[in-house]
């Protein structure tokens, strides 16, 4: 065992979750595993052409963590499966079997530190992955995904954990993003991994897999700044990585300090290489006034070649937890991020990027497109939205609301052809999580088909899914009760059942 883990406080003896924010009221960790048959729709009628599933995976620590305070993103990854069938919807539950989860159960207390700071860890692991972030489907593979490291394969069915996926070997960094997007008309595969050859390096590694598996396009880059590139957009030619100014330090972090630091000096890079027959030397870090980016919606090329990239954006710090140098963080309740697009020419010279167009200036994030449309011009986005006029019963959720996870009270769906926003609100005590698109058939027109997202109800405390119609928006054509609650997520995507039928 290596030097520095004998210098760490022992694992704590509490068998109860810290009272802090992050873990109490809704945030409280759920912990649960199960399944549930013919969940009760209480209102309303599941629409019968819907067959597929909803994975979603959240953070959910199994253990008190090591560290008291430690940040919500640092739970055990639980995926939940929603599977939908002829009107009727069933549930299962169950955490990835990850090293740091397995060695946890047995120790029967908390082994893993901080979030991303193998130096605060008890014992040294392997692998450090909670498989917290994402989970998606290529190629018969449902992976868990969390950013630092690769993903785990999951059985879409059992949800049991077939293990670390590097994908027969070809895997190149020793990182795997946790948003790879499918291109709808080739079939690609296309990810990338940043810090790819370790903590503080600041390699990036693009790569795209075929079809069938088999790798093709691998370029290593080297970053500016070593900063989190959580999310990326893709075109037809071009991939665009936007850097987070969430930046790392390897002397902080030997220190017991944070692997992440709000660096308010530094430009907003996006890194942009062709993404066919790319060199390490073809990247171009374009630059914007300092800004936090968030999820990506989509990228295109318009008439004139150039990139329209469409995402949210604000000036201040959404990981407030992870504050700069001198400890300052924003007021959560002051961030705001607006729905805005950069248009520019990926083959210029002049790496200052042109002002970009407010599309829509309200508060929204998770912002999700119609994906049969993908890398192509996209007229419909779907986002999670803080519309103030819902008028939110803040005095009497905030006591059981928990923190860390962002508040949206809404779904929108903004169509760019209108500039307009439709907004579906489930109520005064109700907070949406990430919502997810489903055509109503593969050859609907864009747009065209239900919304689907998870709601936490702060009355009853908790969790329902509610499916809206994009035909019909402002109301849910239904609402489907848990008797439990599931605590924030991250992400989650829609598997149509031909999908997996075909990949069997």
């Amino acid at each position: 065992m290596s030097g520095h883990f004998r210098s760490q406080p022992p694992p704590t003896e509490s068998q109860a979750f810290s009272k802090r924010p992050q873990f109490s009221g809704f945030m409280k960790p759920c912990r649960f595993e199960g399944e549930m048959q013919n969940l009760e729709v209480i209102k309303g009628k599941i629409p019968v052409e819907l067959d597929g599933t909803f994975y979603r995976v959240m953070p959910d620590p199994h253990l008190p963590p090591r560290i008291e305070n430690d940040a919500w993103f640092n739970g055990d990854g639980n995926i939940g499966a929603f599977r939908i069938k002829n009107g009727r919807c069933h549930f299962k539950q169950r955490y990835v079997r990850t090293e740091k989860l397995v060695r946890e159960r047995e120790a029967g207390c908390a082994l893993m530190g901080g979030y991303r700071n193998k130096y605060t860890d008890a014992v040294a692991f392997k692998i450090r992955s909670t498989a917290n972030t994402n989970i998606v489907y290529f190629n018969g593979r449902l992976l868990a995904c969390k950013e630092d490291s690769p993903p785990y394969a999951i059985d879409p069915e059992t949800l049991e954990t077939i293990g670390l996926d590097d994908f027969d070997g070809q895997l190149p960094s020793l990182t795997f993003t946790a948003h790879p997007k499918l291109d709808p008309t080739t079939g690609e595969f296309i990810c990338f991994g940043y810090e790819a050859k370790g903590d503080g390096t600041p390699d990036v590694c693009y790569f795209s897999i075929a079809p069938d598996g088999n790798f093709q396009d691998t370029v290593w880059l080297v970053a500016p700044v070593v900063a989190m590139i959580h999310d990326f957009a893709v075109t037809e030619n071009w991939i665009l990585f936007p850097m987070i100014p969430q930046t790392c330090d390897i002397d902080r972090m030997k220190a017991g300090g944070e692997h992440w630091q709000w660096n308010p000096d530094i430009p907003f890079y996006i890194g942009v290489i062709p993404r066919h027959g790319a060199k390490s030397s073809d990247v171009k870090w374009f630059r914007a006034p300092n800004a936090f980016p968030g999820h990506t919606a989509n990228a295109y090329e318009n008439a004139d070649g150039n990139i329209v990239f469409d995402l949210p954006i604000t000036p201040k710090n959404v990981f407030f937890w992870w504050p700069d140098k001198d400890g300052n963080a924003p007021d959560p309740e002051s961030i705001a991020s607006d729905f805005m697009r950069f248009t520019f020419d990926p083959r210029s010279s002049d790496l200052d990027l042109p002002k970009p167009e407010i599309l829509l200036g309200e508060d929204c994030e998770f912002v999700r497109i119609d994906d049969r449309v993908a890398t192509r011009p996209h007229s419909h986005t779907f986002l999670a939205i803080m519309d103030p006029k819902v008028g939110t019963n803040w005095p009497v959720m905030a006591p059981v609301m928990g923190g860390g996870h962002p508040p949206y009270n809404s779904f929108g769906h903004f169509d760019h052809q209108t500039k307009k926003v439709q907004k579906y609100s489930p109520g005064t005590m109700h907070l949406v999580q990430e919502p997810i698109f489903i055509p109503r058939s593969q050859d609907a027109p864009e747009g065209d088909g239900w919304l689907m997202g998870l709601i936490n109800n702060y009355a009853t405390m908790s969790s329902e899914l509610h499916i809206v119609d994009t035909a019909d928006f402002q109301k849910p054509c239904a609402i489907i009760n848990l008797p439990i609650r599931l605590r924030a997520g991250l992400h989650g995507n829609w598997v149509d059942a031909q999908d997996i039928a075909l990949s069997a």
